[in-house]
C-alpha cells in the first residue's frame, strides 16, 4: 500500500502541474512550493526548536490559531512554522500580521522532500487542523520524534478510512499521530470504531476564536454612516447564489441596505454589472457619497468578520454548492441569525446553529431571500430578537476547547 499511496503523490503533483497551466490558483500552489525548502534554510536552523502548525486553507488555520497563541505563550522561546496546502490560506495569511517566524506552502509528500524539509529543524510539536493528513510527512516527523496531533478533527463516514482498503491509512494514524482532540461525539465514535483510540472530545477551537473577535475593536470605517440606522444584511464570502438572493431582495425592498463582501474580489465585476448603482468601499470618499445608497460592494479583504458586528442578518457563502460552506460563526458570535444553503456536510455547527434557532438552511435562492424578508421586517422584530438572541447563546454555551487541549498536550 506504501507503493500505491507513493505512486498517487507523484500522480497528484503530475496533475496540479498539468492543471496549473491553465488556473492560476493552482499555479501560485505549484510555484510557491519551489521556495518552501529556501524559506525553512534561511529562516530556520538544525538548533532551532519549532512548534508547527499546518492548516489546509484559510478556515484551518483560523481554527487552530487559538491553539497555536496559547502554545508560544507556553513555548516562547521556540520557532512557531505555519504551512498551508491552498494558496487561499497561504497568500491571506502572509500578508496579514500572524505570529508565525515562517509561512510557507507545504512540499508535496514525496519521502525524499519531507525528509529533507524536515532534517532542516527539530520539529517538537506539530498539530494538522481537522483532517489534511500527509503520511510521509506524519511518518517522518515521527522517526524524528515530533510529538503530534490532530486538533478539531472531524471524521465523517465516507473517508478512506471507513472502507475496505482503508486498513492501511488506520494504521499510518495509529503509529504516526499521538492524540486526536475531536469536534464532536460522532467524529470520536467513528475514529474508535476503526481502532484510532487515542482520541478525546475537545469541541471546536473555532469557537474559541470567534469568541475572541467581539474582544477587539470592529469598528470599519463609514459603515455605520452607510447604515444609517436602517436595517442590514451583510452577505459574507458571496458566491453567484448569495448575490441572486441580494438581487432578490433588492429588487423587492429597497429599503433595507446590504453589504456585499464576495468569497474572491475578482466577483466584484460581476456585482457591478448586477448593481450598476451600487457603491464600491474602496471609492467612499465622504458620508454624503453614501445618503443615496442602499447596496455596498466590500472590494477589500480582511474586513468581513468585522463587518458582521453591524448586520441584523447575515447570508453566508458556499452553502448552494459543493465547494463548501464558509465560516457562519463569525456572524454567530455577534448574535447575527445566519442563513445558507443546504450543502455543508463538512459543518456540524451549521446543523448545531439550526437546532438552536440561529440559523436556517435553504435549498433554493428565493425561498432563502423570502426569509431574510420576513426577518428584515419590523412586524417580525420578535422572531429577529429571538433568532439573535438564540445565535449570541449557541456561541456562548461552547466549552473552551483550547483550555482542554492545552492541558492533554503540556500533561
Amino acid at each position: 500500500m506504501n507503493f500505491l499511496y507513493n505512486i498517487f503523490v507523484n500522480l497528484l503533483i503530475f496533475g496540479m502541474k498539468v492543471f496549473s497551466l491553465f488556473n492560476d490558483k493552482t499555479k501560485k500552489g505549484v510555484e510557491g512550493r519551489k521556495q518552501s525548502l529556501h524559506i525553512i534554510k534561511s529562516k530556520l536552523s538544525q538548533s532551532d526548536k519549532v512548534i508547527w502548525m499546518h492548516a489546509a486553507s484559510l478556515g484551518e488555520y483560523e481554527q487552530g490559531l487559538p491553539v497555536l497563541e496559547k502554545l508560544k505563550e507556553q513555548f516562547p522561546t521556540h520557532k512557531i512554522l505555519v504551512t498551508f496546502f491552498s494558496p487561499s490560506g497561504y497568500e491571506n495569511v502572509i500578508k496579514k500580521k500572524h505570529i508565525a517566524d515562517v509561512i510557507c506552502y507545504l512540499p508535496f509528500d514525496k519521502k525524499s522532500v519531507v525528509k529533507e524539509f524536515v532534517s532542516q529543524f527539530k520539529a517538537e510539536l506539530f498539530f494538522t487542523v481537522k483532517y489534511d493528513y500527509w503520511y510521509n510527512l506524519l511518518s517522518e516527523l515521527k522517526a524524528q520524534g515530533a510529538k503530534t496531533y490532530v486538533i478539531s478533527a472531524l471524521f465523517y463516514e465516507n473517508q478512506s478510512f471507513f472502507t475496505s482498503y482503508g486498513k492501511w491509512f488506520v494504521r499510518q494514524l495509529q503509529n504516526n499521530i499521538d492524540w486526536f482532540f475531536h469536534q464532536t461525539e460522532m467524529s470520536f465514535a467513528l475514529a474508535k470504531s476503526v481502532g484510532l483510540n487515542n482520541s478525546s472530545i475537545a469541541g471546536d477551537t473555532r469557537f474559541d476564536r470567534v469568541k475572541q473577535l467581539r474582544e477587539r475593536d470592529n469598528h470599519v470605517k463609514f459603515i455605520k454612516e452607510f447604515i444609517d440606522n436602517k436595517k442590514t444584511i451583510v452577505f459574507g464570502s458571496s458566491w453567484s447564489s448569495e448575490e441572486k438572493i441580494a438581487e432578490i431582495i433588492f429588487k423587492t425592498n429597497s429599503d433595507i441596505k446590504m453589504i456585499i463582501a464576495p468569497h474572491d474580489l475578482k466577483r466584484v465585476q460581476n456585482l457591478k454589472q448586477i448593481f450598476p448603482d451600487a457603491l464600491l468601499y474602496s471609492e467612499i470618499s465622504d458620508q454624503s457619497s453614501m445618503i443615496t445608497h442602499h447596496l455596498l460592494i466590500i472590494d477589500s479583504i480582511g474586513l468581513l468578520s468585522k463587518l458582521y458586528s453591524y448586520a441584523d442578518t447575515a447570508v453566508v457563502g458556499g452553502g448552494f454548492h459543493d465547494a463548501g460552506l464558509h465560516n457562519i460563526l463569525e456572524a454567530a458570535t455577534f448574535g447575527v441569525p445566519v442563513i445558507f444553503g443546504n450543502h455543508y456536510r463538512k459543518n456540524p455547527e451549521a446543523d448545531d446553529l439550526i437546532k438552536a434557532y440561529g440559523g436556517k438552511s435553504f435549498e433554493e435562492e428565493n425561498v432563502a431571500a423570502d426569509f431574510a424578508l420576513f426577518l428584515m421586517n419590523s412586524d417580525n422584530e420578535e422572531v429577529l430578537n429571538e433568532m439573535s438572541a438564540s445565535s449570541k447563546k449557541f456561541v456562548d454555551e461552547k466549552p473552551n476547547s483550547t483550555k482542554i487541549i492545552l492541558k492533554k498536550i503540556l500533561s
